[in-house]
């Protein structure tokens, strides 16, 4: 004897072995013995034999016609055997039972389950609806298949085409686009982001990769909307007589700073520090306010730039020579023999820069020989030489306070683009800089020294800021006045490129709050004390800045990459951080290297390139020696 169950919905035939109350022993073909319960017995049989029962039924199911048995059922409840009678015209065997169970079962759209062995056919109307719905299903399931076939084959569907571009950040997974999609990055063992490349929806790896960033940090684009500035209200500051002069490289448009100085006697000197002021023009919770909050920062790329406020506005506040523009400035009077800062006083004024001078067009002349050299000549000497000498001071000062020199003096590469960026043949040009040339280390340290003393205002009248500490080795930006160790600094508040930092502009609002008020500045500042807004800010600041570093390293990378193909390279030497991670010498990029000996940090290195892949930013380098 045999018998047909159900074991967690499948149909198993198998032989009675024993049988008690409420369950049955079964033995399989294999000879495995089961306990199952007799309420999940079908039927018992004696023929066919169990291991050719289900054989049998589901190839005879597959003859049966389903919309006739449909026809042929009861309109109420029935049991499969009374069905199989009026079917088969006899008594079912077996076989034919269990074919019915299979065929029923296997088409719900026709029949509902009732119970163990018992159905009901679906109503006219209900049935109409779900065949409607599986042939609906099945011409879906077919376009998808094309669509997939299309894309395998490197074609890529107009139905598709629109929204390909959101595959790679905000993919809709319900949809049919993004299944036939995603099959055939299956099919082809491929990535999506290398699929979508090869289908055209960019037309190389750093349009991919802009898009990656700005779909979701710039989804409505990264043009700003006309600004209305109003008329000025600075135009009856006061003119100063200072002399400033600005120092930038070549492609710097938003002039945040100047400096200028004034030599009072042998001794003593007055240095002016001299900073745009955008917060004249923008008001907190202003649509401005809003613009420059959502975006943080000003992003700059090899050959492009997404700044942080409009254009309007940066060309009205921006220190342009010969123009007098608003300015907040800091001036510091100190005797360049003690180092003595003997006073400090800020105000809000309008300066006129006499010239905007450019790093790369000074950095060969300014060297520190000729800085220290008053005899040789030196461009704008009367300007730099005091600059020079009471930086040199602030250095030491800060230098005393670390315990340690400041270590500046790896070297920097500017990226230029002789050409446009989507242009795979523009050529790149990596400029080398060290971070310790004097021009760099001069303008430094009147930032660093803006920035300290600015911070000690605002502590000193309980207006709440925005400061950037480090403390046991932890950099952090918070509301509270603490040291910066690494800098050498009791306070250091970012507050010198309000134009394009947001941290810079907010506090430049409590700044221009604590010149104009003194110690009643904590009362009409736009943040009030224990504001939890600039809590909110900092928690966005930090990590908008931290997508926007990303990005711009990523973008960084993809051109050094360019530019060493550019080159030809076939070796390159670079110096070992640690374990298989080494910089190249001849290029600010940082690679894995297998393969490597376990060498000490700071040892040369000559590479073989391999190969390079743009679209994962990735150099393919193996070790060849050390250079001893």
């Amino acid at each position: 004897m045999h018998v047909l169950y159900e074991d967690n919905g499948t149909l198993k035939a198998e032989t009675l072995f024993s049988e008690s109350d409420s369950t049955l022993q079964v033995e399989s073909a294999s000879g495995k013995r089961s306990k199952i319960k007799k309420a999940n017995v079908l039927f018992r049989f004696e023929q066919p034999a169990a291991s050719q029962l289900l054989e049998q039924a589901n190839a005879l199911a597959e003859t049966l016609d389903i919309p006739f048995l449909w026809e042929c059922a009861p309109q109420e409840e029935f049991d499969v055997a009374e069905l199989g009678e009026e079917y088969f015209g006899h008594t079912p065997s077996a076989v034919e039972k269990t074919a019915l169970v299979l065929a029923l079962g296997g088409a719900p759209a026709y029949f509902h389950r009732r119970g163990k062995g018992k159905y009901r056919p679906a109503p006219p109307d209900i049935l109409e609806a779900a065949l409607a719905a599986i042939e609906k299903k099945k011409r879906q399931a077919e376009q998808q298949e094309a669509w997939t076939q299309q894309m395998v084959n490197g074609e890529l569907p107009e139905e598709i085409a629109g929204v390909a571009p959101s595959f790679l950040t905000r993919p809709d997974k319900n949809t049919l686009q993004w299944k036939a999609f995603d099959a055939a990055v299956a099919q082809l063992g491929t990535s999506p982001e290398q699929l979508l490349l090869k289908l055209g929806v960019w037309p190389g790896p750093l349009a991919l990769h802009h898009y990656r960033f700005l779909s979701q940090n710039f989804p409505k684009g990264t043009q700003h909307a006309p600004a209305e500035l109003g008329s000025p209200g600075w135009n009856d500051l006061p003119l100063s007589d200072a002399q400033p002069y600005s120092l930038d490289d070549s492609s710097t448009t938003e002039i945040d700073d100047a400096i200028s100085v004034a030599q009072i006697d042998a001794d003593t000197i007055r240095v002016g520090v001299h900073i745009a002021v955008p917060g004249l023009a923008i008001d907190r919770e202003s649509a401005l306010d809003a613009v420059a909050r959502q975006r943080m920062t000003t992003i700059y790329l090899p050959g492009q730039k997404i700044p942080m406020l409009p254009d309007e506005l940066i060309q009205s506040f921006t220190l342009v020579a010969g123009e007098p523009r608003p300015a907040l400035s800091l001036y510091v009077t100190a005797n360049l023999a003690t180092g003595e800062q003997l006073s400090t006083e800020t105000r809000l004024e309008r300066i006129a820069v006499r010239e905007n001078l450019r790093h790369d067009l000074l950095d060969e002349a300014v060297t520190e020989a000729a800085l220290e050299d008053d005899s040789s000549d030196l461009p704008y000497a009367a300007w730099l030489r005091p600059l020079w000498k009471y930086a040199r001071i602030l250095s030491k000062q800060r230098e005393d306070v670390r315990g340690k020199p400041e270590g500046s003096n790896r070297v920097e590469y500017s990226i230029k683009l002789d050409g446009p960026t989507d242009d795979p043949d523009t050529p790149v040009r990596l400029i080398p800089r060290r971070r310790d040339a004097p021009l760099d280390r001069l303008v430094s340290e009147y930032m660093i020294m803006a920035n300290n003393l600015w911070g000690g205002l605002l502590a000193q009248h309980g207006v709440p800021g925005i400061y950037r500490s480090q403390q046991a080795g932890r950099v952090r930006m918070s509301t509270q006045a603490l040291p910066h160790e690494a800098i050498g600094v009791p306070y250091y508040a970012w507050s010198t490129s309000p134009l394009r930092r947001y941290v810079d502009l907010v506090n430049q609002w409590q700044l221009l709050a604590a010149a104009e008020h003194g110690v009643s500045a904590r009362l009409v500042a736009p943040f009030k004390p224990k504001d939890a807004d600039l809590y909110a800010i900092i928690g966005a600041f930090d990590a908008q800045y931290a997508a926007v570093g990303e990005y711009q390293s990523a973008i960084e990378r993809f051109w050094c990459l360019r530019w060493l193909q550019q080159q030809g390279l076939q070796t390159v030497q670079a110096c070992v951080l640690r374990e298989d991670l080494v910089r190249l010498e001849c290029a600010p990029l940082v690679v894995r290297v297998g393969g490597m000996p376990e060498l000490e940090r700071g040892q040369l290195v000559t590479l073989d390139i391999r190969g390079y892949d743009e679209l994962a930013l990735e150099l393919e380098c193996s070790y060849r020696e050390t250079v001893t």
